[in-house]
């Protein structure tokens, strides 16, 4: 039978947590790691709808992108969100597992799943890491057969989970598009690099009003690219968690799932009518 530390050795094999940001928490924030492993759920957000599955499919593990305690706590009684949910977990003989920024970074985590999703060949790190692996590091850069903005950003949208949001793009419709740069999750900061990468889009999440127009007012002065593509923060960082179920399955010898329950905060999307 495995163990919760056998689950944790097979995902670090594929994203070591030396790859995380140094603000971040990720690996085993609740749980044994010599207790019994036979079912692990895997979900983008450790919320509590996916402490409920977990509770209700049997699961002795869950494997999620956003670490459970990132800012931390100071109370685990249930009379705070956080806490209820530790104690949930430690209650039912849950383990909860993050890999998050170290799962951005590495090869075959949640920014090469987005460039196989979007049809990207030639791919490579938008921002190389160190070292010698040549696939490691943040954000990814490739090409696509030529397309409009407005035909690539239809297939983004047809690529990701749905949500109430959608997907939105900055620039021309129109417009010509050839190389991609994708960075899953929160992004805005990483438009530069994607425009000095020669990119024609830029794919991310998260970016407010005043960086978009900003991004845009500069690309104005050059050709007009990077073209932005808006997306929503928790289907960008959802793709890569198939891959990793079934390389923690055949590693493990584990049931493993992803969870198909909605994380994302927004629950409607309304236009205008007209009157």
């Amino acid at each position: 039978m495995a163990s919760v530390a056998d689950v944790a050795r097979a995902l670090e094999g594929l994203f070591p947590t030396a790859l995380a940001e140094d603000w971040d928490r990720v690996g085993l924030a609740v749980g044994n790691e010599r207790a019994e492993v036979r079912r692990v759920l895997f979900a983008v957000d450790p919320a509590p709808a996916i402490v409920d599955e977990a509770i209700e499919w049997g699961a002795q593990m869950i494997v999620t992108h956003h670490p459970l305690l990132l800012r931390g706590i100071t109370s685990v009684s249930f009379a705070t969100a956080k806490g209820s949910q530790v104690m949930r977990l430690v209650l039912a003989g849950i383990a909860q597992y993050a890999a998050h920024t170290n799962a951005d970074r590495a090869a075959g985590g949640t920014n090469d799943a987005l460039a196989e999703a979007f049809g990207m060949t030639d791919v490579r790190p938008l921002v190389p890491g160190e070292g010698d692996d040549a696939h490691v590091g943040l954000g990814r850069i490739g090409r696509v057969e030529p397309t409009t903005l407005g035909r690539f950003a239809q297939a983004v949208a047809d690529a990701l989970p749905a949500t109430a949001a959608g997907v939105a793009a900055a620039g021309d419709l129109d417009g010509e598009v050839r190389t991609v740069a994708v960075v899953g999750g929160s992004g805005a900061e990483f438009v530069a690099d994607a425009a000095r990468a020669g990119a024609d889009v830029f794919v991310t999440a998260d970016i407010k009003h005043h960086p978009a127009t900003d991004a845009r007012e500069e690309a104005e002065r050059r050709d007009g690219r990077p073209f932005l593509v808006h997306v929503s923060h928790a289907a960008s960082e959802s793709l890569w968690l198939a891959a990793a179920a079934r390389h923690v399955a055949e590693q493990c010898g584990v049931e493993c799932r992803v969870s198909e329950t909605t994380t994302d905060p927004w629950t409607g999307h309304f236009q205008r009518r007209d009157t």
